[in-house]
């Protein structure tokens, strides 16, 4: 394995290795998306505790932040592969809509000055 970092499409396609070697074959895409749903709300509960208004318990104080980031990455990878996504390419074209859209409007924006 590498040890640079690996593209959004080299993730897609571990995370296929992986699925369709050791976890035998994917969940259906909708199983996925509940998935999702579930990491990204332990990803916001985490955040909450630590960076929001409420007090963290013990029991998410040792919780990793980065490894709860890569289980919504791998759940999101996943559910590109089964849907024909190419992250690379998505998020390429959503990087050049957003700097298109906003080329000026988060500067003209007076609550950032």
């Amino acid at each position: 394995m590498s040890t640079e970092s690996p593209t959004l499409s080299e993730v897609q396609k571990q995370v296929d290795h992986w699925i369709t070697t050791i976890g035998v074959r994917y969940f259906s895409e909708l199983t996925n998306m509940a998935i999702l749903t579930e990491e990204v709300g332990e990803l916001a509960r985490i955040m909450a505790r630590r960076y929001g208004d409420q007090s963290e318990k013990p029991s998410d104080a040792g919780k990793d932040l980065g490894d709860e980031m890569a289980d919504v990455l791998w759940v999101l990878a996943a559910l590109a592969n089964q849907t024909g996504v190419d992250l690379n390419d998505a998020f390429q074209r959503n990087l050049e809509k957003k700097t298109r859209r906003d080329a000026d409007r988060h500067r003209q924006n007076p609550k950032l000055q």
